[in-house]
């Protein structure tokens, strides 16, 4: 299994930001997908997570902002980050929980100047 995340980048306060992780490898449909970070001498913290169902959970930091969402044929997740804050800079890594176990991807870092 391999993840790639992309579409970190510098991006004002305020502004959004669209974070992209494709999935490959022996994956099915039902694997949850899920988007963490971790700041500058911080513990890496889930941001959000979508079941295969679809159903989702946010960190309470990014409701209302955030949105997860994934497209099962092509086993991909988005991370739509709107109204970021300057506590939204972190590192952000892509997780797949399948039946086999837990994968990640490389991060992608995002960085919002106030």
């Amino acid at each position: 299994v391999q993840l790639q995340a992309f579409g970190g980048g510098l991006v004002q306060a305020g502004g959004s930001l669209r974070l992209s992780c494709v999935a490959s490898g022996d994956i099915s449909y039902s694997a949850d997908m899920g988007w963490y970070r971790q700041a500058p001498g911080k513990e890496r913290e889930l941001v959000a997570l979508i079941t295969g169902g679809g159903r989702t959970t946010y960190a309470n930091t990014v409701k209302g902002r955030f949105t997860i969402s994934r497209d099962n044929a092509k086993m991909t997740t988005w991370l739509q980050m709107n109204s970021l804050k300057a506590e939204d800079t972190a590192v952000y890594y892509c997780k797949v929980t399948t039946f086999f176990g837990t994968y990640w991807g490389k991060g992608t870092e995002v960085t919002v100047s106030s």
